[in-house]
């Protein structure tokens, strides 16, 4: 129980910090109605974190607690990385702004983002209407108005440092071994803080 709790704290910190730089984040056509739905942010990253290995939980923590002591926004970098897809004219302005990601990094994030990837296809496969309330899948089917699911990984994953993307890809690999999919344990998670007692429950209401 005291590990459980441990955790349960350690994310609800990282979800405090992740606020405060989503507020700092300041769009084109001024302050995005999602900036003022907090319970909203919270469940959606809540049930990400929840689903990953304490490791890369407390990898990630350390990102983001650095980022604050450095000033550095994780979540404007987030964003403005999916722009090299969504919005590439305006990505060529910005990111010089943002650190260099050594090739041997890039690599593992594809990897990462190609497991994602599947995992996606799977679910919108077996969840049809749960899938298809979420995001396009791939970044070939990005545009102005809307991100993939694809693109959205590979803009995270890049604010990561190496050490976090490391663990997080070998608890990728180590799920794909045991026949897990984060992608459907993430959902799980979601569907229990929104109130359901399982996905398909949640499937069956939409």
């Amino acid at each position: 129980m005291k590990e459980v709790t441990e955790a349960a704290n350690l994310i609800d910190e990282i979800i405090a910090m992740e606020w405060w730089q989503f507020q700092a984040v300041e769009n084109e056509g001024g302050r995005a109605g999602c900036q003022d739905d907090l319970e909203t942010f919270a469940i959606m990253r809540k049930s990400q974190f929840m689903a990953w290995d304490r490791d890369v939980v407390e990898s990630y923590y350390r990102d983001i607690k650095t980022a604050r002591e450095t000033c550095r926004n994780l979540i404007t970098e987030k964003y403005g990385r999916m722009m090299e897809s969504t919005s590439p004219a305006q990505y060529e302005e910005i990111k010089k702004f943002f650190p260099e990601i050594p090739p041997a990094q890039r690599e593992l994030i594809e990897e990462a983002v190609a497991i994602n990837v599947k995992w996606e296809e799977d679910f919108i496969r077996k969840y049809p209407k749960l899938g298809g309330n979420g995001r396009l899948i791939h970044t070939s089917e990005d545009s102005l108005w809307e991100t993939s699911s694809e693109t959205y990984a590979r803009g995270e994953l890049m604010t990561y440092s190496m050490e976090t993307v490391e663990k997080y890809l070998n608890m990728c690999r180590r799920m794909v071994s045991e026949g897990i999919s984060l992608a459907e344990l993430t959902r799980f998670h979601m569907c229990k803080l929104y109130g359901y007692d399982s996905i398909e429950q949640a499937e069956a209401s939409l």
